[in-house]
């Protein structure tokens, strides 16, 4: 068990649509938002806040992180929902929001491509999009 609540996509997209202080960073990198797709939060009136939290392609931890959630306005008032692949990095940067003074941060279960199935495929188990949730291609 984490120290950080882990939530479900559909939990996560549930709280997007009814708390005005749920938010969704999505921490994975610049490549995987272009190449692979982002959540879709148009139904909600919210934007993606695109944040890596490690940078392409050296993937060194973005020293910046913590400061780019305040610069996205995000506050301790927030209620933050990170996104990465399939859950690992979403879970570090919550940790590093949470030590930052960000006290309400969750982590999304399986993220959003999720864990690989038998043919080592990834969008079919569990995450975001298997979870028939909105996306899109950047």
């Amino acid at each position: 068990m984490s120290d950080v609540p882990e939530v479900s996509p559909a939990d996560t997209w549930q709280a997007l649509n009814e708390d005005p202080r749920a938010m969704l960073i999505d921490v994975r990198t610049d490549a995987e938002w272009t190449y692979v797709g982002m959540p879709d939060l148009s139904a909600t009136g919210k934007p993606v806040v695109p944040i890596a939290w490690q940078l392409f392609p050296s993937m060194a931890v973005n020293p910046g992180f913590v400061e780019a959630l305040r610069a996205a306005g995000l506050t301790p008032d927030h209620r933050l929902y990170f996104l990465c692949r399939s859950g690992a990095r979403s879970l570090a940067s919550a940790r590093a929001a949470r030590a930052a003074g960000f006290p309400q941060v969750f982590n999304i279960r399986d993220g959003f491509e999720g864990p690989v199935d038998g043919l080592s495929h990834r969008r079919t188990v569990s995450g975001w999009i298997a979870s028939g949730l909105p996306w899109r291609q950047r």
